[in-house]
């Protein structure tokens, strides 16, 4: 195991194929990103162009009309290469920067007094790549830029008086009669001195560098902290998918405990079951289990444990596993809840409980037996009736007390009744309004549905509660289980087996109330 100095585990190691396939990603939409900002700078220039063609503006025509075609030009140039090339190769990005800064440096030739800001648009847009290296050679690039266009400004381009108070033999001149009149300087010869280069270089220069650092300083962090938390997004997406991957596992683990092939037992005419289980996230609470206890008795179990999720499918598991350990032969449903209670709350930490019910059918004389603890009361349809809810006493839930005493109880069913159990995500199913499924819906669609066999019965249940909570998330998973007992057991056929269960039988009856 990798251990850290302090003992503690390693984190897992970084993706890198996630991590690089990310950063393209994202550096293709840094991108379109700059490219589109580009293209609205050369709106903006090709504005001022037309604004000075106008006369409102005091630019000398001479140097915007070579200036701002050029400057418009590979401002928009990025446009272009990130639509022929879909923006997604790795080296677009040192175009579009290129451009960026190259772009800035015409106009700044032209204009150095009106493009001081422009010099930070190539260092803001550098921070969309998350990359140090590309800021810093974005900085690079535009202080040797930045620097040329300030003296090749003083010669070519538009004329900047703060340069030129040293200018021999028109200080006089310059200072009061064209101090800012641009038109009246731009007819002066330009000769440059030492001195001239010296003032350039100190007051304007150098201050413009710095500032320019400053900026950069700031994109460097903004790139490094964003990478930083684009690099923690692919580690914690990773943690995800593999908690995804392994909750789809859990899923399949948990379908696969439950019975899910039907028909159930094809080869036994007596009885026709079915059940379904909906969770509410990748794994439920909710479980229902049949099986046969013997040759002659069928078990049924339904059950909700409290809470959602993986800690409530464990407890399923486990509770599951008990219920059907100990329903045997001979052993009444009540003693197996007690039983399997005490289990369960020697192993409760995180205080869960469950309620169930389970019931046994006796395939030779239709009796049911059965036990509740604190579960939904379930609907009966008698031969030729519809369903009709059945009281029983709910009980202590499982896993809530120590030491809790079940008593089960007893139900006589003849050929063609049926019995329909549910958790009560099926009732509390909830629409966009807030209401509610309840009961007495659910005992409509029963009625309403009676004469179909245990599938159909579900299935269309299950529809009407879709049709009622319609794009409403579910709360909580929706488990059915429904079996009809369709004829006698023959008691030719096994005459030692028939009355095993019900002869050596502890069952404690209730009263049906």
């Amino acid at each position: 195991m990798n251990l850290t100095k302090n003992g503690k585990k390693k984190a897992e190691p970084f993706n890198a194929e996630a991590e690089w396939t990310a950063i393209r990603e994202n550096e293709a939409e840094a991108n379109r990103y700059a490219a589109k900002c580009l293209a609205v700078c050369a709106g903006v220039c090709a504005l001022a162009w037309l604004l000075n063609i106008l006369g409102l503006f005091t630019i000398p025509a001479a140097i915007t009309n070579i200036g701002m075609p050029v400057t418009i030009l590979f401002l928009l140039m990025p446009t272009l290469i990130c639509k022929v090339t879909d923006a997604t190769r790795g080296w677009i990005k040192y175009v579009v920067m290129f451009c960026a800064t190259f772009g800035i440096f015409v106009l700044a030739c032209a204009m150095p007094k009106h493009s001081v800001v422009a010099w930070t648009l190539p260092l803001t847009l550098s921070c969309h790549y998350y990359s140090k290296k590309l800021t810093h050679l974005t900085l690079a690039a535009s202080w040797i830029l930045f620097s040329m266009s300030i003296y090749i400004g003083m010669y070519l381009g538009e004329g900047d008086l703060n340069l030129f108070f040293s200018f021999a033999g028109f200080e006089d001149i310059i200072m009061q009669r064209a101090k800012y009149d641009a038109t009246l300087f731009s007819a002066f010869p330009r000769i440059l001195t030492g001195k001239m280069l010296r003032h350039a270089t100190l007051l304007v220069v150098l201050p413009r560098a710095l500032i320019l650092l400053a900026i950069s300083s700031v994109c460097t962090t903004v790139a490094s902290r964003t990478r930083r938390l684009l690099e923690r997004q692919i580690e914690d997406s990773g943690e995800r998918q593999r908690i995804s991957t392994e909750l789809d596992v859990a899923t399949r683990i948990q379908g696969d405990m439950l019975p899910c092939i039907f028909p159930a037992f094809p080869e036994r005419p007596e009885f026709d079951i079915y059940a379904t289980m909906n969770p509410a996230r990748e794994v439920g609470g909710d479980f229902y289990d049949f099986f046969m206890v013997d040759e002659t008795h069928l078990a049924i179990v339904i059950a909700d444990v409290s809470g959602k999720g993986v800690p409530a499918a464990l407890f399923m598991v486990i509770g599951k596993t008990l219920i059907k350990d100990h329903t045997k032969p001979g052993v009444d449903l009540g003693a197996v809840f007690s039983e399997v209670n005490d289990l369960l709350c020697e192993s409760n930490s995180e205080g869960l409980f469950i309620t169930a019910f389970e019931g046994i059918l006796d395939l030779v004389t239709g009796e049911f037996r059965f036990v509740n603890a604190g579960h939904e009361m379930p609907f009966i349809a008698r031969a030729g009736g519809v369903y009709e809810s059945y009281k029983v006493k709910p009980g202590f839930v499982l896993a809530g007390m120590e030491s809790m005493k079940y008593q089960s109880g007893c139900l006589q069913l003849s050929p063609g009744d049926k019995i329909f159990q549910y958790t009560d995500g099926v009732t509390e199913a909830t629409n966009a309004a807030n209401e509610l499924y309840g009961m007495e819906r659910l005992a409509k669609v029963l009625a309403k549905n009676t004469a179909k066999p245990p599938a159909r019965l579900l299935s269309a249940v299950k529809s009407d509660i879709d049709a009622f909570v319609g794009d409403a998330p579910q709360f909580d998973d929706i488990t059915m289980l429904c079996v009809s007992y369709l004829k006698a057991f023959n008691s030719t056929e096994s005459p030692n087996k028939q009355n095993n269960y019900t002869e050596n039988s502890i069952f404690a009856t209730n009263e049906e109330t």
